[in-house]
């Protein structure tokens, strides 16, 4: 048994400890999306089915021995892919839709690997079923799940804030090289108990003949399918959901998944946790509640008096994030908890895991493949609500069990309320059209078009957002047309670094970040904008729906592609762009890139600026305290720093914005920014932001 154990739990740890490794090797990549985590997931669900598969086909069709030494070959084999960091050939090149390229890439990087850590938990599972007799291996399966939750929550923690990307690789190749070891053995030790039970004797008393086993029906093996399949979309839709409208970090890509393994545990250890009573009924409130709050983005702090504590300040982006996560964890709760109650009789444990992964694969492939291509916007996440209420009802009469359901009491009761959850979902995605010029959705998150204020007033204006967050605004009347608002008004940072510039003539801007391309309404004649944008949808928006790029007295090119890599190549191009100001501000609100903010990124920005030249980087955010990563990088790479911080200006559409200008101490700042301006100073220290290091736990406030 212990030998069981511990190879499934170190499989277990490696399978989703590999899961936040890769994802933060590869995101910068792909410019920095939240999508990249969506797809890894897709990736290692699909993986996780071909492994479920193998496991089944092996049990099924091959001979002990033959199964061992299938699986020791393909585990030896699998060391040749060492180490799992991936090669920087796969580098995306141009604006191309990422989502194969990913896929790719996790394939030939860590697929073979991530392959046979998903066999481990069936195969190990069914040869101790096999070994001894009548022993129930589910418990195994709960202890992997927590060696899988460890993984999740010991990386932002312990892992991340010690080790740099390589190191981490490193480790892990070397704990699966650990693993290797102990599978092969476990396979051996197998096989060998196998060749051991040797025919029974003469004179031996007879062996009573097992039971017969019933096989599962054809709506058994459905239920096995469809309860992960919807766990899964829950999974990704909330995700998708925290990460676009409160903010795209690691942390809330860790917290869903680890609560999604934590209903796992509590379902399959032992007897299990789930009961009916209460779930069932939480369950109820819990679809409400998420319903509720899904257009409804909580945007009032709480205050909560406590007998102990006394009053205690909870933000709004804590009770919105504790919402959908106890939200999430009494849907899996219910989804798991009735999947267990269906768990099979040993002989057709493959076949209940098989069918269990082809369900969360099922769900990955919705939320993660086809929904950013044939929707237009997030509408996962209200659907899989009203699913989640239908599928729990038709399990729960499905339980001869279970009588007050199947009678019509309990049939109104569970209908009226399943409808009631369905009619309310559907008004919301009504309302989430109505109201758009424009809803178009991508790999990179959903982009909406809308106007407001009275038609042909002063103050109709037309906004561009990417969720909840606000990625342009411009007046429609065509005498404030090309004002420049909201974070990018004269007083704001890039307003005075632009016009300190424009004193002396005709300047060449750069900007990362397209937005509806506000900074444009500065341009004069003789000025020369760069715009550099990732995301396709966004470059399409600008030309059609406004007019800063259409109106822009100067020069103007959009360079399509991630940054980083754009501005890399320019570089080995023999082309650098000389900038006089150089404004990176792809982090609108919330989502933060990380990979522009390190300081190989700062050396870069400062090739193709001018020697006076000024970057200008936009940090206003709710969540994270990006003043001491640039603090720390403005000192390694020997430059100087002022913050300029502005407040609302409602009566020209510009918002309250934080913006850090950086230069060269040879030149200095001049004109109006050293007095609208103050010294970035901040109080807090943080490790060196590198490529190979990162830290935004660090950074929260």
């Amino acid at each position: 048994m212990i030998l069981y154990a511990l190879t499934i739990v170190v499989s277990a740890f490696l399978l989703f400890q590999v899961q936040p490794v890769i994802a933060k090797i590869i995101l910068p990549w792909f410019g920095g999306s939240a999508a990249v985590w969506t797809t890894c997931l897709l990736f290692f669900q699909m993986v996780l089915l071909l492994g479920y598969l193998y496991s089944h086909a092996v049990i099924r069709y091959l001979k002990p021995r033959a199964q061992m030494l299938l699986h020791a070959s393909l585990l030896v084999a699998s060391v040749v892919v060492l180490p799992i960091y991936p090669n920087v050939s796969w580098k995306p090149v141009g604006a191309a839709e990422p989502t194969m390229q990913i896929l790719g890439l996790l394939a030939v990087s860590v697929g073979l690997p991530y392959f046979l850590l998903s066999t481990t938990g069936p195969l190990l599972q069914a040869w101790y079923a096999r070994r001894f007799k009548g022993a129930m291996p589910y418990r195994l399966y709960a202890l992997s799940n927590a060696g899988s939750m460890f993984a999740l929550l010991s990386y932002p923690v312990l892992f991340e804030p010690a080790f740099n990307t390589h190191q981490q690789s490193a480790m892990w190749s070397w704990g699966f090289g650990v693993f290797v070891v102990l599978g092969a053995f476990t396979a051996f030790k197998s096989n060998q108990a196998t060749a051991a039970m040797l025919p029974r004797r003469e004179g031996e008393a007879n062996v009573a003949p097992e039971a017969a086993v019933v096989p599962p029906s054809a709506k058994t093996y459905w239920m096995w399918l469809l309860l992960p399949a919807v766990a899964s979309v829950l999974l990704l839709a909330i995700t998708n959901h925290l990460s676009q409208n409160v903010a795209a970090i690691p942390f809330l890509w860790v917290l869903p998944l680890a609560i999604y393994l934590f209903s796992f545990i509590l379902c399959f250890e032992g007897e299990g946790w789930y009961r009916r009573n209460p779930y069932l009924q939480l369950l109820a409130v819990a679809l409400g509640s998420m319903a509720y709050a899904l257009n409804e983005i909580l945007d009032k702090n709480m205050d909560l008096a406590l007998p102990v504590l006394g009053t205690v300040h909870i933000p709004a982006v804590s009770i919105t994030v504790l919402l959908f996560s106890m939200g999430l964890f009494t849907c899996c709760m219910v989804c798991h908890g009735e999947l267990a109650r269906l768990k099979p009789d040993p002989k057709y444990l493959t076949h209940f895991y098989l069918m269990m992964s082809a369900g969360g694969a099922l769900g990955g492939l919705l939320v993660g493949l086809l929904a950013p291509h044939f929707l237009n916007a997030l509408y996962e996440m209200p659907a899989s609500l009203a699913l989640c209420a239908f599928l729990v009802s038709y399990v729960l009469r499905q339980d001869k069990e279970l009588k007050w359901i199947r009678r019509w009491p309990g049939v109104v009761v569970s209908g009226v309320l399943t409808l009631a959850l369905a009619g309310f979902v559907g008004w919301q995605i009504r309302q989430m059209v109505s109201g758009s010029r424009v809803l178009v959705r991508n790999f990179y998150g959903g982009l909406k078009v809308r106007d407001s204020g009275d038609k042909g007033s002063l103050q109709e204006t037309r906004t561009l957002t990417h969720g909840t967050i606000n990625h342009g605004e411009e007046y429609l009347h065509i005498a404030r047309r090309d004002w420049p608002t909201t974070y990018y008004g004269p007083n704001t940072g890039i307003g005075l670094a632009i016009r300190e510039k424009q004193k002396a003539g005709a300047v060449r801007i750069g900007v990362i970040g397209l937005g509806t391309g506000t900074t444009a309404a500065y341009g004069r004649l003789g000025d020369y904008i760069r715009y550099y944008e990732i995301n396709p949808l966004v470059l399409e928006l600008a030309k059609k729906e406004f007019f800063f790029l259409a109106d822009c007295k100067g020069k103007l090119d959009v360079a399509m592609g991630d940054a980083r890599l754009t501005l890399e190549q320019e570089l080995k191009d023999g082309h650098p762009q000389n900038f006089d100001v150089l404004a990176v501000d792809a982090f609108s609100s919330d989502s933060i890139p990380v990979h522009l903010l390190t300081k190989e990124a700062m050396d870069l920005y400062f090739r193709h600026l001018q020697p006076d030249g000024i970057l200008a980087v936009h940090i206003s955010n709710r969540y994270l305290n990006l003043q001491p990563v640039l603090e720390g990088e403005v000192h390694a790479t020997q430059k100087i720093a002022r913050v300029v911080d502005t407040e609302d200006d409602e009566t020209v559409d510009v918002f309250g914005a934080t913006w850090v200008l950086i230069t060269s101490p040879a030149t200095g700042f001049k004109g109006e920014i050293p007095s609208n301006s103050e010294p970035l100073d901040s109080k807090q220290t943080v490790r060196l932001w590198t490529d190979d290091y990162s830290n935004l736990f660090k950074i929260l406030k």
